[in-house]
């Protein structure tokens, strides 16, 4: 008899995006095993809540890429290319989840109720970025500044970038039309001077004296 193929972690996650898409947190979870054609259980033995199968579908991992590989870079190499990097990783962030939860709130559909997994978002990224500018000021690798004013620029600003981009449409792109975008050589090229631009005008007031 011949075996079914596995389902991957990854077909759970696009079916249940599926179904949060159109309708929200209160999407049926039998729903989306019948979509990605395994049991309800099969969902629970590889997400431990829904809670937890929402945020994973929608794109917020407890911690995202760009957080990991920021505290790989303190005390190293150029600052000012540094958080060029780290601005390009925000921003491609953002531009893969915002535009999810943009249509999630315009259409009505519910969110999960806060915990602890929802503060993982721009205030946590503030955070964050405020740490790991003081750790820098402790090495004498930037003058000493208002860390958390800088990180609340840079992420307001990252993130008001990639709502911008939303305005023209009638509705917002699916986030896999705007990672488009990024993969696109001209646009990469129009994103990468945009962040370089941000973080020259940043530096003047945050260099090292």
């Amino acid at each position: 008899m011949a075996r079914k193929p596995k389902i991957t972690n990854q077909q759970i996650l696009e079916a249940a995006r599926e179904v949060f898409l159109q309708q929200g947190f209160g999407g049926s979870t039998v729903e989306i095993a019948q979509l990605a054609g395994i049991s309800e259980a099969s969902i629970f033995k590889r997400f431990s809540t829904k809670e937890e199968l929402f945020f994973a579908a929608m794109g917020l991992p407890e911690r995202p890429l760009w957080i990991k590989e920021l505290e790989n870079l303190c005390g190293t190499g150029n600052l000012k290319e540094n958080l060029i990097q780290v601005c390009l990783q925000i921003l491609e962030f953002y531009s893969e989840v915002l535009p999810r939860f943009m249509m999630l709130c315009s259409r009505g559909n519910t969110l999960p109720e806060p915990c602890n997994r929802t503060q993982q978002g721009p205030m946590q990224d503030v955070k964050v970025l405020t740490s790991f500018l003081e750790r820098e000021i402790s090495l004498s690798r930037l003058r000493p500044i208002n860390t958390k004013i800088v990180a609340h620029i840079l992420v307001g600003t990252l993130m008001n970038y990639v709502l911008l981009e939303q305005i023209p449409l009638s509705q917002p792109r699916c986030a896999t039309e705007l990672v488009k975008d990024f993969d696109c050589e001209n646009q990469s090229n129009v994103v990468f001077s945009w962040v370089q631009s941000l973080i020259e005008a940043i530096w003047v007031g945050i260099a090292p004296i």
